[in-house]
């Protein structure tokens, strides 16, 4: 793809107003709502992308810097709550940290792209491979989530239900 900065650029930029959006109009208990045992709802996407957005911060200084890094484990940094978060103030958060994002990647330059240094599981990483995972991370969540809130609309939706099939999510 060319343009892999500014295009990734203008996905990471419209995935808070995509999560603001949701969280203003969606109810919490269909938001809080797991389709699966073992699947995140819509909340726990977020949560996710919440607790990654640093770590894609870092990950762009040790680009910057020619300094490797560690892997992340996404299990790992979950720490069960019985608190709900607040979804409107998860999404100001998300989009907060987004803003610092975007900020960082003004240091970024099309040849800064090449830089390689070595991500403990994967091995040599480039920059612009990692960009790529971004964007497709935001989008993956975002379409997990979308697909988390579909499951009580396919479940009650009868006959049209086969229609859906790609989008089922088995369990319950």
């Amino acid at each position: 793809m060319e343009q892999v900065l500014e295009r990734s650029k203008e996905i990471l930029q419209t995935t808070p107003s995509r999560w603001e959006s949701l969280v203003e109009q969606v109810h919490p208990d269909l938001l809080f709502l797991a389709p699966a045992a073992g699947e995140w709802s819509a909340i726990e996407c977020l949560q996710h992308l919440v607790d990654t957005e640093s770590v894609f911060q870092f990950r762009v200084h040790c680009f910057m810097e020619g300094r490797d890094f560690p892997a992340f484990d996404p299990d790992a940094a979950l720490e069960p709550s019985t608190n709900r978060p607040d979804p409107a103030e998860l999404a100001a958060a998300f989009s907060r940290m987004r803003t610092q994002s975007l900020n960082v990647l003004l240091a970024v330059s099309d040849q800064d792209l090449e830089r390689r240094v070595r991500h403990q599981e994967l091995g040599p990483v480039s920059l612009e491979e990692m960009i790529h995972e971004w964007a497709a991370h935001d989008l993956n969540h975002t379409i997990q989530a979308e697909r988390a809130l579909m499951q009580p609309f396919i479940r009650g939706s009868g006959p049209w239900q086969r229609y859906f099939t790609s989008h089922m999510i088995a369990g319950e």
